[in-house]
């Protein structure tokens, strides 16, 4: 996962330090509904390590929405379990176990009669927590996804689209979960706030280490936002779980090949900064001064590229955070990540 965004050292300091974030693992879960052919869901099996975020993403129909209704028990499962921090979800209350796990859906479900203040303190006041308590959780949220504290004494109806969303997620952080169950929780949002709302996303993922599963049919936000993707196929059927690096780099199949697109180098490139690789000729790019378009060390490899081609060159020099020239990007560079990993063997794969 990549974080496009400086932390706010104040939002940080807001950071609750709560619940721990918890493993989540499927083992052999299938779910058939009555009446139909095929199941929904056919033994998928997979581990989310704690404090990381499992994009689920494949084509309309593959299962990708009911796996994710499967962890809070909205639905139930026909066969295997899911485990949560080493407990079987089907061993608990679902009303507790709901409690318990952040939930954010596309539609963002504010309820319109309670202020913000209100509807972040929906959980926390039905476990039981005080009334002082939970107003000061939902003051620190606020400033935890960057709104002002006056924010909090409006109604839904009075925010943008985007400040629902935040709020949203805000909400779903309330109790402090170890687990969040996101589905297309920015899709409907424009895509420059789309953009925007990622990003802060990615912030806060940064600092709150949750463990998260994330619902999506867009391959890009998926290669953006996990950790790890697990790609399903009709019939609900697990075909690769990586890295998104690894599985552009290794494509397990035909399919998977065209699901992430004939471009997935250039999504490769987006995925490796210019910080992280080493610069060719350093000491000959002191002379070179920064602009206003020139490229940083936290632009991406498919920046650099994009520059290069542009300007007609094999090489640009890039700029540290001091303004500095740190060294150049070239084309070989970029052809060496590329080639690296492409025929490394790709772990977690289905049998």
């Amino acid at each position: 996962m990549t974080n496009t965004e400086p932390a706010s050292s104040t939002a940080a300091q807001a950071a609750p330090k709560g619940a721990a974030a918890a493993p989540l693992e499927f083992r052999g879960v299938s779910k058939r509904y009555p009446g139909q052919e095929t199941p929904a869901i056919n033994d998928l099996s997979f581990t989310v390590p704690a404090g990381e975020v499992c994009v689920l993403v494949g084509p309309s129909g593959c299962g990708k929405t009911t796996a994710m209704r499967l962890v809070n028990r909205m639905i139930d499962l026909s066969d295997g379990d899911i485990l949560l921090d080493d407990r079987s979800v089907m061993d608990r209350n679902p009303t507790e176990l709901r409690r318990e796990i952040g939930y954010v859906i596309q539609q963002i479900g504010l309820f319109p009669h309670l202020t913000i203040n209100g509807n972040m303190a929906v959980v926390p006041r039905l476990l039981g927590w005080d009334k002082k308590r939970a107003t000061a959780r939902s003051a620190e949220l606020l400033e935890l996804i960057g709104l002002p504290a006056e924010m909090g004494r409006r109604y839904p109806s009075q925010l943008s689209g985007g400040q629902r969303q935040r709020v949203g997620v805000a909400r779903a952080l309330a109790a402090d979960p170890p687990l969040m169950l996101m589905d297309e929780p920015f899709g409907a949002i424009d895509p420059i706030n789309r953009d925007r709302l990622q990003n802060q996303f990615l912030r806060l993922q940064s600092e709150l280490r949750k463990t998260i599963v994330f619902v999506t049919h867009d391959i890009d936000e998926a290669i953006k936002m996990g950790d790890k993707i697990a790609i399903l196929r009709e019939g609900g059927e697990l075909v690769q779980y990586d890295s998104p690096d690894a599985i552009l780099a290794n494509p397990a199949n035909d399919f998977v090949a065209q699901f992430v697109g004939a471009d997935r180098g250039l999504k490769r490139l987006a995925l490796t900064r210019l910080s992280e690789v080493e610069l060719a000729d350093r000491e000959s790019s002191g002379g070179e001064q920064m602009s206003d378009e020139s490229l940083r060390t936290e632009a991406s490899l498919r920046d650099g590229l994009s520059r290069m081609m542009t300007e007609s060159s094999s090489r640009e020099v890039v700029f540290d955070g001091d303004g500095q020239p740190a060294g150049y990007v070239t084309m070989d560079i970029i052809q060496a990540v590329l080639r690296e990993g492409r025929h490394d063997s790709v772990a977690n794969q289905p049998a």
